[in-house]
């Protein structure tokens, strides 16, 4: 993990949706509380900032745990954290040619001795357009991280199965293109899927 203890500031750079929608522009408090739902924070850039800054990683899970969202040098970092609309990320969101939009943006971490770091990305990575485009073995990988614990493996296979013949299914099959959980591994309680 590195010293985010040194950031004094991080300003991103970034199209006037994102400002507005999961950025500081919203004007919305939840955004940087700690004590916030799962799904506001999956909404704020100021927090998932500020966590794959410090964990080198987001995960699906464990990023969102109560016990993550309190700790005081994170809640310190996304505090600091703040978004600015540039226009010329505001066109590159809204340009009409799919191969040049762009859905990032550019940080500047300033650093408590007044040093610059900054840097910009464009795309995802696993973009198509990205620096390492997700292939099939990605996707099922990503669904498997995602199914586990909730779908049965044998669940995970036969959903896998069918969907890879979609093109061949006749109209009363595509009904199974719905992973069925395993009820007895879901949550339970007033707190709902995501506690």
């Amino acid at each position: 993990m590195p010293d985010t203890s040194r950031v004094r500031s991080v300003l991103i750079r970034t199209s006037h949706h994102t400002h507005n929608v999961i950025g500081t522009g919203a004007g919305d408090p939840q955004k940087l509380d700690p004590d916030a739902s799962r799904e506001t924070l999956d909404h704020s850039i100021a927090y998932i900032f500020a966590v794959a800054l410090q964990d080198g990683r987001w995960h699906h899970l464990d990023s969102y745990a109560a016990e993550r969202t309190h700790r005081p040098d994170t809640v310190t970092l996304w505090h600091k954290v703040t978004t600015v609309e540039d226009p010329e990320w505001t066109r590159r969101y809204h340009d009409p040619d799919p191969d040049k939009r762009a859905f990032g943006g550019q940080v500047e971490i300033t650093l408590d001795d007044g040093r610059v770091v900054s840097g910009e990305l464009a795309v995802a990575d696993a973009h198509p357009a990205g620096a390492h485009p997700f292939a099939r073995k990605d996707y099922l990988a990503k669904f498997r991280t995602l199914a586990a614990g909730v779908v049965s493996p044998a669940e995970q296979d036969r959903f896998l199965d069918l969907a890879s013949h979609l093109p061949e299914l006749a109209p009363d099959q595509l009904a199974g293109l719905t992973p069925v959980a395993d009820l007895a591994a879901l949550p339970t309680g007033p707190k709902g899927l995501f506690r």
